[in-house]
């Protein structure tokens, strides 16, 4: 019989806090991660569902001077303005129109990260600073970038945000902290040519993995979730 086919008031507990307790922190510890316990948490990921087993996930783990390098071009480009400009996502992660609640909720969560690190809405070098540290995966030691086939249809983009969430509450187990990471997305081109990426794979995220820094404000932040009750039907008759 499998450990989880009659869980215990532990498991149960243990499987809640790992997804609880994730949050995407913005401030890491420099200790290292073993390179074990990162293959560890891939392999425990790779069981997340994929529509006939295409498991369509590509991982490209950084650590040391790769690490180093990608994010120095990165964010070199990032400080030069006429530069910047030239760099321009390959896909809409975010609706080109916002409506409530979505809106709302972004905001919230911008203000509220923004408040805690003392930054006041006129304060644009702050924020331009504080979203500059994305490129340098929050000093997490482990950078994971990923990418997928372009051949891959929108269902494995839906397999690819379990498999992503399977890390990170695998990461969780184990005592470390993430920080999945959209804004890579604007440099896909450097990352490409950086991480020698054949024409067919597109970059997907980047993503921190570390020991979060207890000491640091920005990793106070709790975002608010809806309830049960404001995005589910139940339908008995």
């Amino acid at each position: 019989m499998n450990l989880f086919d009659a869980p215990t008031g532990a498991q149960t507990a243990a499987v809640d806090a790992a997804l609880t307790s994730r949050r995407s922190m913005r401030a890491f510890l420099p200790t290292p991660v073993p390179r074990e316990t990162v293959e560890t948490i891939l392999q425990l990921a790779s069981r997340a569902p994929s529509g006939t087993n295409t498991q369509p996930w590509q991982v490209h783990v950084l650590t040391g001077a790769a690490r180093d390098r990608l994010c120095d071009r990165i964010g070199a480009i990032y400080e030069d303005p006429a530069e910047l400009a030239r760099h321009e996502r390959e896909y809409d992660y975010y609706p080109k129109e916002w409506a409530p609640p979505y809106l709302d909720r972004r905001r919230k969560v911008g203000w509220d990260l923004y408040g805690l690190l003392g930054l006041a809405k006129t304060d644009k070098e702050g924020m331009h600073r504080q979203h500059g540290r994305n490129f340098r995966f929050f000093d997490a030691p482990v950078g994971l970038i990923f990418s997928i086939d372009r051949t891959m249809a929108l269902g494995s983009w839906l397999d690819y945000g379990m498999f992503l969430q399977s890390i990170m509450v695998a990461a969780r187990a184990r005592g470390l902290h993430t920080c999945p990471q959209a804004a890579f997305t604007q440099f896909h081109r450097v990352i490409a040519e950086e991480l020698a990426f054949r024409p067919s794979q597109m970059l997907v995220c980047g993503m921190a993995l570390g020991y979060a820094d207890p000491a640091a404000v920005e990793n106070s932040l709790v975002t608010e979730r809806a309830g049960v009750s404001e995005f589910t039907r139940f339908i008995d008759t």
